[in-house]
């Protein structure tokens, strides 16, 4: 008798995990809406988004995450490319990403940057802020723009780490 109850809460614990704890706080499936991540992932691909790295300090540059432009309270979500750093100088001059002064090499871009917004003057991100865009970058609403801006630490809700639908582009994200 003794075994069945342990058997009952062993299983009972392992659905609270399983429905609780891992959604709210490991992974969490993401639908892509929009093109602005494109050709990387497209509108509606679904994602697996890990909690866990950020909150840890554990994001770099070029790392895909999903967060809450307008705060948590808000369900609307976005899912960009990190291009600036806590603490680093932000400023996109003829196309070019410049982060402390030096051309960020990078090739994630579908297009040249057809308009730098706000970061055609130097940005310089906080200890909690992250600059981030659309890899299609002429289409993105992203960090350029005043209505998004530098992305709060808080606001971040993942990084993006496996693609599961379609099938067919099944796989790691980077």
């Amino acid at each position: 008798m003794a075994g069945i109850v342990y058997d009952l809460i062993f299983y009972a614990m392992l659905i609270f995990i399983c429905v609780y704890i891992v959604p709210n706080f490991v992974l969490q499936r993401t639908i892509v809406d929009g093109s602005s991540m494109a050709d990387t992932l497209l509108n509606g691909e679904q994602l697996y988004v890990e909690k866990l790295s950020y909150r840890f300090d554990a994001l770099d540059r070029f790392d895909i995450i999903v967060f809450y432009p307008y705060g948590r309270d808000n369900e609307e979500y976005y899912v960009k490319r990190i291009i600036g750093l806590p603490g680093e100088t932000v400023q996109i001059i003829d196309s070019k990403i410049y982060i402390n002064g030096e051309i960020l090499e990078e090739n994630y871009g579908k297009e040249p940057i057809e308009d730098p917004g706000r970061a055609a003057q130097p940005i310089t991100l906080a200890d909690d802020e992250y600059f981030v865009m659309g890899d299609n970058r002429n289409v993105s609403k992203d960090s350029r723009t005043e209505e998004v801006g530098n992305v709060k630490k808080e606001n971040i809700g993942g990084r993006a780490i496996l693609r599961i639908l379609p099938l067919k582009r099944f796989g790691t994200i980077d």
